[in-house]
């Protein structure tokens, strides 16, 4: 190498490196979702972004697919102090706050227009319930529309009685419940095994989730429901957080801004690039039959009606203020 080119190459290095007088502080951050999920992929540019902006003052080492711990036991990592930052879906936290689950609420968004018009009613309220707990919020990213995964074509919600329903979410449980089948918990990493087993037949998930887990081996069926646009949290430790300087506080706050934009614009983009290889392995994709949609949302109503009584007047407030906003257009 050119001399004048390796005194380039080090002065870059050193530039990258934090000086004598910064120690590097590293963080660690577990999701549950594959390399080539959006999720993952977005988390990695944030978390590059944050060493690079910080001029390595704060380096992130991420653990993605749970491979550090299993998704349910992520939030209690990041509340205990025993990894820094995390990731996981919101609504799985339904019986624990029924705030954490006011997005999983059946047809509530049932597009990208309403997803974002969701947001400013909902987000500064779970943002100030996840503080209550040492949590900081630092964006929202949604999965893509939910759709339903059978064996088989359902027409009614009267086939599914009896299935054996994945539910990932309280919410889903209790719909599951309401159509006569039968919830069983199951994490994404988890499905081909429990659909080969008979654990589960049914689910309803994004067709991102279905790409992850090879959903043509044990599915012949996607119905697309516009059931949920649901989001994922990506959150830190409070305490950690505010252990930094405010330099480095802002330098992530910025940058989670821009994961968050990234993050809708991929989940969008996810909706149609994944429901396409779905059919192209030979999954039957479609919107709902008229009569199965009807079911499903007479469903809903009665789930809205029993959120309400758990969420209270905070919970209605955040309702109506969506409600409002959703007439402004």
């Amino acid at each position: 190498m050119h001399r004048r080119t390796m005194m380039a190459a080090a002065a870059g290095m050193l530039a990258a490196a934090p000086s004598a007088g910064q120690a590097q502080t590293k963080w660690v951050m577990a999701n549950g979702y594959p390399d080539a999920n959006f999720h993952t992929v977005n988390i990695k540019e944030f978390l590059a972004e944050i060493e690079r902006e910080t001029g390595g003052k704060l380096a992130v080492q991420l653990h993605s697919n749970a491979s550090l711990m299993p998704i349910p036991q992520i939030k209690r990592g990041v509340q205990t102090g025993q990894i820094q930052i995390g990731e996981f879906l919101l609504g799985a936290y339904g019986n624990e706050d029924p705030i954490f689950e006011v997005d999983f609420l059946p047809f509530l968004a049932e597009d990208w227009k309403q997803g974002r018009i969701l947001s400013p009613a909902i987000e500064p309220v779970v943002r100030a319930h996840l503080e209550k707990q040492g949590l900081t919020a630092l964006y929202f990213v949604p999965w893509p529309s939910q759709g339903l995964y059978t064996k088989t074509e359902v027409k009614t919600v009267e086939e599914l009685k009896g299935a054996r329903f994945r539910a990932q979410t309280p919410i889903i449980a209790r719909m599951a419940e309401l159509l006569g089948a039968t919830p069983v918990t199951v994490q994404a990493a988890d499905i081909p095994q429990a659909f080969a087993t008979g654990i589960v037949n049914a689910m309803i998930t994004s067709a991102q989730t279905g790409v992850d887990s090879s959903a043509w081996d044990y599915c012949k069926y996607f119905t697309n429901l516009g059931f949920t646009l649901t989001r994922n949290v990506v959150l830190v430790n409070t305490r950690a957080f505010r252990a930094l300087d405010e330099q480095t506080r802002n330098i992530i706050l910025a940058a989670a801004k821009r994961a968050e934009d990234r993050g809708w614009a991929a989940s969008r983009a996810s909706e149609e690039v994944m429901t396409a290889k779905l059919k192209a392995q030979g999954v039957v994709t479609g919107n709902a039959p008229a009569e199965l949609m009807a079911g499903l949302r007479a469903v809903a109503r009665k789930q809205e009606e029993e959120w309400l009584a758990k969420a209270g007047p905070e919970g209605k407030a955040m309702l109506d203020q969506y409600r409002a906003l959703l007439k402004q257009g």
